[in-house]
């Protein structure tokens, strides 16, 4: 198997990105989003820094990876919990550690910056098999449930 690389994304992954993204979230949760939407959604980030920002995991040229970290203020810890989101392996490349280096790296980023307190990620309840990997990579879960109010998807 070839060697597995972690990048930071750039402008022209935005396509790729956006595309995966709408796969993602029709596997997942069935939804079907607009493409035009994800791809400003994701340009969004990719021009503005402080919006967050994706790595990209490519393995002989390919993307077959990919997750969002975006920040949340912790007033509580004087410092910011860094957020994996939108997390994408592409079907060939699941359970060939894919997700884990995204991990390791974003966990290692973290580490690395002074006013990182944490890194969180939300699963879906009944995404067993997630949990479980999550699970094994250090993470627990936390005492809170999300509640929202979604303007866009309802």
């Amino acid at each position: 198997m070839e060697q597995l690389s972690i990048r930071l994304a750039h402008a022209g992954d935005v396509d790729t990105l956006a595309r995966n993204h709408r796969a993602m979230a029709l596997e997942t949760e069935g939804k079907a989003l607009d493409p035009e939407t994800t791809i400003r959604g994701t340009r969004a980030v990719i021009e503005d820094p402080s919006k967050g920002f994706y790595l990209v995991a490519e393995r002989g040229g390919e993307t077959v990876g990919q997750l969002l970290v975006t920040f949340e203020w912790s007033d509580w810890r004087d410092g910011t919990f860094w957020w994996i989101q939108s997390v994408h392996v592409a079907e060939e490349a699941r359970r060939t550690g894919v997700y884990r280096a995204l991990h390791d790296h974003v966990v290692g980023k973290a580490r690395a910056e002074k006013d990182v307190c944490g890194v969180r990620l939300y699963v879906d309840k009944e995404n067993h098999r997630a949990q479980k990997t999550y699970a094994a990579l250090g993470m627990r879960p936390a005492h809170y449930d999300v509640f929202e109010i979604d303007f866009v998807l309802g």
